[in-house]
This record gives structure tokens, sequence and C-alpha cells, in this order.
């Protein structure tokens, strides 16, 4: 196995720029990228409209990776998962990878303000097709409720970037 062999995950509010971390890292680290956004839209068209959706749908994405993301790692590749690791629960899901293959990990906090992200996603609903779905800043507050920034405490190797 290949010392470099790393696990990357992220952490941060909505627009917060995870994804263009995502997509630079897994090309600086010659990585494995998996977005979860690109699955579930794939998978699951026009059917996730609510946060209860969302989870649902998630889990399920998650439990049919799971073994091939630590097959990945277990061969010695990089993996960079584009899911959001923005509560505890979430977290936990990137520790047993991590954990049950024992290879390393970076958790990314991507430590934006609210004001910030609220920018970006203007911007990046302004750069979208005509037909693709927008986020409003009603919707980020409503998602943003939820967020819990990592501790230390949890034991991560965490990369903060603000």
């Amino acid at each position: 196995m290949n010392n470099k062999t790393t696990l990357h995950f992220f952490c941060g509010k909505m627009a917060a720029g995870k994804s263009t971390l995502a997509k630079a890292l897994a090309k600086k680290h010659d990585a494995i990228l998996l977005v979860e956004d690109e699955w579930l839209s794939e998978l699951y068209p026009g059917e996730i409209t609510n946060i209860p959706e969302y989870l649902k749908y998630s889990s399920r994405l998650q439990n049919v990776l799971l073994s091939h993301i630590k097959s990945l790692l277990s061969s010695g590749l990089s993996v960079v998962l584009d899911f959001p690791a923005n509560t505890k629960n979430q977290r936990n899901w990137f520790r047993l990878i991590f954990e049950e293959t024992n290879i390393p990990h970076i958790l990314h906090f991507v430590d934006k303000s609210d004001e910030k992200c609220k920018q970006q996603l203007k911007i990046r609903n302004k750069n979208m097709p005509e037909d693709s779905p927008f986020t409003t800043e009603k919707e980020f507050d409503a998602i943003n409720k939820y967020f819990q920034a990592p501790l230390e405490s949890e034991g991560f190797n965490i990369v903060r970037y603000d």
C-alpha cells in the first residue's frame, strides 16, 4: 500500500468552496473524486426536495458506496469524498471508513462566514444553467441551522481554510 494513501473529506457551510477545493485536491493527489451531489442528481432526479428526503437518499448512497470506498483505499488509492461532514453525525460515516481501513485521513474545514457563503451562493446561482435548481438565502439559512463545526475533541486530523 502506498504511504500517501489518504481519505480526504470536507466540512463547511453551503457555498463555502468545498467542491472547488475537493476538485483541486483530487487533481493534486491524483486521487479518486466522488461527488455526492452528482450521484444523487443522477440516481434520484427530482426526488430530493427537502431535508428529510436528502437525508434518506444520502444515507442510501453512503450504504452502497461504503465497501467500494474502503476497497479503493485498501488498494492504495487516495479518495476525495465531496460529501458533507457538516454535523457530528455525518462525520461518523467518514470515521467508520478510515478506522476500518486504517488509512490516514484529513478533514478539510472550509471556515467561511454566513455573509461570504451567501455572496458566493449568489455568484454560483448566476453561473448555473437555466434549468438547474438554485439555492435561495432562505434555503441556505434552513440548512445552515444544522451546521456543526468540527471540534478538536472529535479526534480528526483537521486542516482549516479561512
